[in-house]
């Protein structure tokens, strides 16, 4: 058995493993993994909000350090794609589904169900529900992406190893374990941190759309429907990996960026454009004047206070660790020819500026909505809240239905973007992965999400997804190190360089 089949195999069978004991024994998985999760989360709580604030301390390092002018390639290495497509791919598949639902849902969560540090529904309470979506969609969760691309990428353009997550700790590990059974195993858990966190995500927004389409046009809201969703997404996402990322994903990406921010401008423009503006300024201030308390906000002497850390800041900290070796390995992938200092400042700054728009925009409208009386919007569901916002704008419907394009596009770029990782991991590390490679895992993704769906066992895998950020944050680190380490020698050799140019003589 060749290698990468043993990865690949091995993989399969894991995930295949719990899936079939999330199907069997739903409530036994969750209550397992939940009670883990929950002794993670009160045990560990410190060392993740150290441990962010330590990935972002580096990514803000590199941008004004020696290192900021290595190319992820070589010298003579040009960026693959231009910046507009590179930030809408980046984006699309770091933030995708999640942000057209919790730009709406989180602030008022936030504001009106369980407020962070104020009295439910007060001016503080809602003040802080914008503060606080900001910092957990900010420049923190894209820090974490950005190690783990940075370390790739360099890896792979600069020093011409394969595109595997074992092979950038080489350089500490060494090559015989990265090549040998620790190595596997750290491919393994980035594969099954892929599989689960993308099969989960899939689940989740086959019942969003499906909500959607039942509160505009009363369609049934049932496990057939969201197959249905299921099927024709897969077709489409299939299509898309088939034609490559230089064709279907960029497209798709520059397509739903614009569609995104016609989205935004347009719910500007009808909603309460005064107070978005307003808010998005103040709450500019309080996130840079809070940004350390809230990075180190902790509660040891506040019970209330710190189950909500462990139920939002410490989960979402968890969440984008778990995360980073799907985004890392794609943000990686078409990162090549750019500096390390741009690839910084546009991984970092970009992404997150664009989501404090969003969640200026969607957040203040649908608070502004329960503000003023007109709905409670903190008793909707997660997948109609967006929709119950935008109905009580004018041009609510067209919204509405821009919003379920926008959707759907994010569920096909996040598949897509997936099927393209687990391919790479699962074939030594290749960055052009076969297109019978990417559609087997296409409906390995597909046909796992749909046995989610069927069964109910979404939280006890994601709960997995959860656990397994542990042990990869220490992956993680290593990673900075085996980069730091290479990058130090490299500029070293440079340096001893020019200076014997300098002290020989000049011959005639």
């Amino acid at each position: 058995m060749k290698e990468k089949g043993l990865v690949f195999w091995l993989s399969l069978s894991i995930c295949a493993a719990l899936v079939i004991w999330g199907v069997i024994n739903p409530e036994y998985l969750q209550e397992i993994t939940s009670t883990i999760t929950t002794y993670i989360s009160e045990a560990f709580g410190w060392y993740y909000l150290i441990t962010i604030m330590i990935f972002l301390a580096f990514c803000i390092y590199l941008i004004f350090s020696r290192f900021g002018k290595i190319k992820l390639g070589k010298d003579s290495d040009t960026p693959d794609y231009r910046l507009s497509s590179w930030f809408a791919m980046l984006f699309s598949a770091g933030m995708g589904i999640g942000l057209v639902f919790w730009t709406t849902a989180e602030p008022i969560s936030h504001a009106f169900k369980s407020a962070p540090k104020a009295e439910i529904g007060s001016e503080a309470a809602i003040k802080d529900a914008l503060q606080y979506s900001f910092f957990h969609w900010g420049i923190h969760a894209w820090a974490v992406y950005a190690v783990v691309a940075l370390s790739l990428a360099y890896f792979k353009f600069r020093k011409d190893q394969p595109g595997l997550i074992s092979a950038t700790l080489t350089p500490i590990l060494g090559k015989q374990n990265m090549q040998g059974a620790a190595g596997k195993f750290i491919d393994i858990l980035a594969i099954f941190a892929t599989v689960v966190g993308v099969a989960s995500t899939l689940g989740f927004g086959s019942a969003q759309i499906n909500g959607g389409l039942s509160y505009l046009f009363n369609t049934p809201n049932t496990f057939g429907m969201q197959l249905l969703i299921l099927v024709v997404s897969t077709v489409l996402f299939i299509l898309s990996a088939w034609s490559g990322i230089g064709r279907g994903i960029k497209y798709l990406s520059n397509i739903n960026m614009g569609l995104g921010f016609a989205l935004l401008l347009l719910l500007f423009a009808v909603g309460p454009t005064l107070y978005i503006l307003n808010m998005f300024t103040s709450t500019i201030g309080s996130y840079i004047a809070n940004f350390f308390d809230m990075s180190f906000r902790i509660s040891p002497l506040n019970e209330e206070g710190r189950t909500w850390i462990d139920n939002w800041t410490i989960f979402y900290w968890a969440w984008w660790i778990s995360w980073a070796p799907f985004v890392g390995i794609f943000v990686a992938r078409i990162s090549k020819g750019r500096t390390i200092k741009e690839f910084m400042l546009g991984v970092l700054f970009v992404p997150a500026l664009v989501c404090f728009l969003f969640f200026s925009v969607f957040g203040v409208s649908a608070l502004n909505v329960e503000q003023s009386g007109i709905d409670m919007i903190s008793n909707y569901s997660l997948e109609t809240t967006t929709f119950g916002v935008l109905q009580h704008y004018p041009l609510g419907t067209m919204m509405s239905m821009i919003t379920i394009v926008v959707i759907a596009i994010f569920f096909i770029t996040s598949a897509d973007s997936a099927t393209f990782v687990l391919g790479m991991l699962s074939t030594n590390g290749s960055i052009n992965p076969s297109s019978s490679i990417k559609i087997t895992w296409g409906l390995t993704l597909s046909a796992i999400a749909a046995i989610i769906v069927y069964f109910g066992g979404t939280q006890g895998l994601q709960n997995m997804l959860i656990i397994a950020a542990l042990p990869f944050s220490i992956i993680m680190f290593l990673m900075a190190a085996s980069f730091y380490k290479m990058a130090k020698q490299e500029v070293g050799k440079r340096k001893d360089r020019k200076r014997k140019n300098k002290q020989s003589p000049n011959i005639k």
